[in-house]
């Protein structure tokens, strides 16, 4: 048996093991389509290194050659629409079904040029030299892309200038053989043979370290979220805040922190329930969502209470940040609790000074918080810094 031969059942086996894999990451998570498709697309490849194995070893009538010839396409077709899901970029269709029409054609009219011909085989890779460039385009079309996405991009422009350059590499190493029996035993098949196996290996595996980013980014976030509000927990706050603080450290910027409390939530609770008070957590929630920055972080941190990291603003920045949001709420009607009643929270508001952790900031930002409360609720309080603090002393 010839290398090439060897090759081919090697990217036959491999590539059904791909396929597989793809399949288990779609039955894990169902939310991931792409990997329903790329466990099609790599099937079609099992099918295509089967035909490919049997055109060499018991001829290449022109229909069969058009079938091989347009089931690789497909599966690259199909590949492109997977990416597409993957980077929720709308599907290019229309220029995807009018490029393998029209490759389908042209591979049927260029069986009467000879084998060996250079233009015959460069209209033959040409096609697929399109449709990966087009899987390269729609990762790049991604509106936020990270350095395995841009790896995968860039192995996509790569693996489809291999398919370019066969053409070159037929006329350097004596051609295609003089018959489709003869394919298997040219030493260009055992290397063209071995690009193909070494670039579909390399994009699928590339693939499949996305998606476990991906799974991995969900499941961390459900950790970290919660159920209720959907806003962080308390741990998943905490690991926010720390790094925020660390990073605007580092710039010598502030940092503010604001602590809300609903306020006589257990009153709530106990005159009209506990799906009511849910109710008005999800509303208080929702409605801090809508109010924070993209670079503000928002999370509930016990039964009624509320945190917000404020990168960037100083202790009157975030004063007025928790002015705001408290007379916004206190005229919010809550959908599912009778009309004109209306509820307030209360606010403790903090300022980073140097040196500090975020377990200081929270503790200061509390006093403040209780201050509020004992001043009769549905108010802003804010927490003297460190500094301050000192000064007072001194001059007392």
């Amino acid at each position: 048996m010839s290398g090439a031969a060897v090759v081919l059942i090697i990217n036959l086996i491999v590539t059904g093991l791909l396929s597989a894999s793809f399949a288990m990451v779609a039955v894990y998570d169902r939310k991931q389509e792409a990997a329903r498709w790329m466990a099609v697309v790599y099937g079609m490849g099992v099918v295509y290194c089967l035909t490919e194995f049997l055109l060499a070893r018991f001829g290449a009538p022109r229909v069969a050659v058009v079938f091989s010839f347009s089931l690789f396409l497909a599966a690259l077709l199909l590949f492109n629409v997977g990416v597409a899901r993957k980077y929720q970029v709308p599907v290019p269709w229309r220029l995807l079904s009018a490029l393998f029409l029209f490759s389908v054609v042209a591979c049927d009219a260029i069986q009467d040029i000879p084998r060996q011909s250079f233009t015959r085989m460069m209209a033959y890779q040409a096609p697929y030299f399109a449709m990966q460039l087009i899987g390269a385009w729609i990762v790049w079309s991604a509106r936020s892309r990270r350095w395995l996405d841009n790896a995968l991009m860039l192995l996509l422009a790569a693996s489809s200038l291999q398919f370019l350059s066969k053409p070159f590499l037929s006329d350097l190493l004596g051609g295609t053989g003089a018959s489709a029996q003869s394919y298997l035993t040219t030493t260009y098949a055992l290397i063209s043979q071995s690009m193909g196996t070494v670039t579909a290996v390399a994009t699928a595996l590339l693939f499949l370290v996305i998606l476990a980013r991906d799974v991995i980014a969900d499941v961390t976030t459900l950790s970290q979220t919660d159920s209720l509000s959907g806003l962080l927990n308390r741990g998943g706050f905490e690991r926010y805040a720390n790094t925020v603080l660390r990073q605007e450290a580092r710039r010598g910027q502030p940092v503010s922190l604001v602590i809300c409390d609903l306020d006589y939530f257990k009153t709530i609770n106990d005159t009209f329930g506990h799906a009511s008070g849910d109710k008005v957590i999800k509303a208080f929630a929702s409605f801090l969502s809508r109010t924070a920055a993209d670079h503000h972080i928002a999370g509930r941190i016990g039964g009624e209470e509320f945190a917000i990291i404020l990168p960037g603003a100083n202790l009157a920045a975030a004063r007025l940040f928790a002015e705001c949001t408290r007379t916004a709420f206190s005229t919010l009607p809550i959908e599912g609790l009778p009309d004109g009643l209306r509820f307030t929270a209360s606010f403790g508001v903090s300022e980073c000074a140097p040196g500090d952790d975020l377990s200081e900031l929270l503790s200061r930002a509390d006093k403040a918080l209780y201050a509020a409360k004992k001043d009769g609720r549905d108010c802003v309080r804010t927490a003297a810094s460190p500094v301050e603090t000192r000064r007072g002393h001194k001059s007392a």
